[in-house]
């Protein structure tokens, strides 16, 4: 008798075994390959001074503060830049998971700026396997302040147009990288300059622990220009993560914090010197 017990309890089992694989099986069948999308690729979306690939989800509201002070090599005259400071406060709003946009105001020639970042396409693997994401962006500057290098100061000579394709990948958990071809057009320019140029966009981001990263980004300006006044733009940071808020703390050569100003109008060297101290504070809602 024991024995017939014994037996009927594992056929039960053996059973029940395979009516669950059976079922998960099934499940499987119907639900097809799972698409899984990289998370994470950059933790804000400013990586020093541009654009990541990151947008906002639907309905989420970042506000930033972005400061940016004086040369540290100005000396301790100028307490190596910290008497000087340029800020820029922006508003930023996940029209949907892939369309953010935005508005922000710098301190420096009074700049209001605007953009919509468009996500065009998302990293993954499984069903759909998508090496990259892809996010477009297209930005507005309007100088407000008087400009007296120009005689005829209208308001078309204030304006200036970005556009970005930006192109992300997540290599593995610590790293990640970014090219941003780059336009950037200025109604108005300056003798020995140029209305359009043309630019690429270096960046990356390591993973120094579970909330620290190094970040580095660098503006490589592909337009001939007989200026010769202006440099390359560059950048590194270390980005801090505290819950709701990440902090970037930047060391950079320029000082603006407009597309068309630090891409196309940086004068300091960074490897003379010529470096800000900066940092951006995000809060999103």
């Amino acid at each position: 008798m024991k024995k017939l017990i014994f037996t009927a309890f594992i056929l039960a089992c053996t059973f029940s075994a395979y009516a669950q694989d059976d079922l998960l099986d099934l499940l499987n069948e119907e639900q097809g390959e799972q698409t899984d999308y990289a998370i994470a690729t950059f933790k804000g979306q400013r990586l020093i001074n541009g654009h990541t690939v990151v947008t906002r989800k639907k309905s989420e509201l970042e506000f930033l503060i972005s400061h940016r002070f004086g040369r540290v090599n100005s000396g301790i005259k100028e307490f190596f830049g910290l008497d000087a400071a340029n800020v820029r406060f922006s508003l930023e709003y996940g029209l949907t998971d892939g369309i953010t946009a935005g508005i922000g105001r710098n301190s420096l020639q009074k700049v209001y700026d605007g953009f919509v970042k468009y996500n065009l396409l998302r990293q993954s693997t499984g069903k759909v396997n998508m090496p990259f994401t892809v996010t477009g962006l297209s930005s507005i500057a309007i100088r407000t302040a008087d400009n007296f290098d120009f005689e005829d100061d209208d308001f078309a000579s204030k304006v200036s147009y970005t556009h970005q394709i930006l192109v992300a990948r997540k290599l593995n958990e610590k790293f990640s990288v970014q090219i941003s071809p780059t336009f950037v057009h200025r109604n108005k320019i300056l003798e020995n300059q140029a209305n359009d140029i043309f630019a690429l966009g270096f960046g990356g981001r390591m993973k120094l622990s579970q909330r620290i990263a190094l970040n580095a980004e660098y503006f490589y300006r592909l337009t001939d220009e007989l200026d010769s006044q202006f440099n390359d733009a560059i950048g590194i940071g270390l980005e801090i993560e505290t819950g709701g808020h990440v902090f970037h703390l930047n060391f950079t050569n320029a000082r603006s914090m407009a597309e068309r100003a630090f891409i196309t109008e940086t004068t300091g060297d960074f490897f003379n010197g010529d470096i800000h101290f900066g940092f951006n504070i995000s809060r999103v809602f």
